[in-house]
């Protein structure tokens, strides 16, 4: 293996959700890294030697469709696509709807053995296995229509924090099932992120951690900070990486975890369940 590893040459790569934010931040590093790039997004946006296909992922019909006009092969799925609280169809458009284009492109064997695919969840993703009973009861759901019917079953679990829960039960519990196929799966854990969604969302989203970032130095994560762990995963130099939740959030878990930053630690423990 060399350095042509972390590249995406000769290779085609779908990024849902990728007209603005962490999408569109991957979107335009793999193809920088020589990948043919095709773009998902319910937003029309276009760019420069991508090809742009509108999907909805809070309808399935419009998943198929999407799926259909994308074809293959797929050699790195990105799925970036994602939603803030008070969104109506959070529930679809955060998890489930990103888990039916998947096995559809799965049931089209559109990903080629040697395949990737990179989900973004988040940081507040971080107690799913405190939950861990009740994620596989939700990833047990058979398709579309009875995930939605359980999470209307199951009041309180339309909201961000148990959609990013269920993404990481999901790279968990799968990863193994798409390594069979030669198919690998993971995702990043962002922290704080300065993206449209998180300025929009910015008193909650960008102030959570900010008392750790002014003692680091450093400031919220950008966009192409994310895209670059999430290239990697989906790259041919992380071939032995499958199943993780990679936490990419400069180290506020693990100072809240030990206690090297006491001020977080009541924040993580919240995140894990720890209450």
């Amino acid at each position: 293996m060399d350095a042509s590893a972390f590249r995406y040459d000769g290779k085609r790569a779908l990024v849902v959700g990728g007209a603005t934010g962490m999408g569109a931040a991957t979107a335009l590093l793999v193809q920088d890294l020589g990948a043919e790039v095709v773009m998902m997004d319910h937003i029309a946006v276009e760019r420069p030697g991508m090809r742009t296909i509108s999907v909805d992922l809070g309808n399935e019909a419009s998943i198929d469709a999407a799926i259909d006009a994308c074809g293959g092969p797929i050699h790195a799925l990105f799925a970036c696509a994602g939603v803030a609280d008070g969104t109506p169809g959070i529930e679809k458009i955060n998890f489930i709807g990103h888990r039916h284009l998947i096995n559809r492109a799965l049931a089209a064997d559109l990903l080629p053995r040697g395949s990737a695919i990179g989900m973004i969840s988040s940081a507040a993703g971080l107690g799913w296995e405190a939950n861990l009973d009740l994620v596989k009861e939700y990833l047990d759901t058979s398709d579309f229509d009875a995930a939605v019917a359980w999470v209307a079953d199951h009041p309180g679990k339309a909201d961000y924090m148990w959609s990013k829960q269920a993404m990481c039960g999901y790279v968990a519990r799968e990863a193994f099932a798409m390594l069979q196929r030669g198919v690998r799966l993971n995702a990043i854990l962002p922290g704080p992120t300065d993206t449209p969604l998180a300025q929009a969302n910015a008193d909650m989203w960008l102030t959570f951690g900010a008392d750790f970032r002014e003692a680091s130095g450093i400031e919220a994560s950008t966009p192409e900070e994310q895209a670059a762990p999430l290239a990697f995963l989906c790259s041919d130099a992380a071939a032995y990486i499958n199943g993780v939740t990679l936490i990419t959030d400069a180290g506020y878990a693990s100072a809240g975890i030990t206690g090297s930053f006491p001020d977080a630690t009541p924040a993580i423990n919240f995140l894990y369940g720890r209450y």
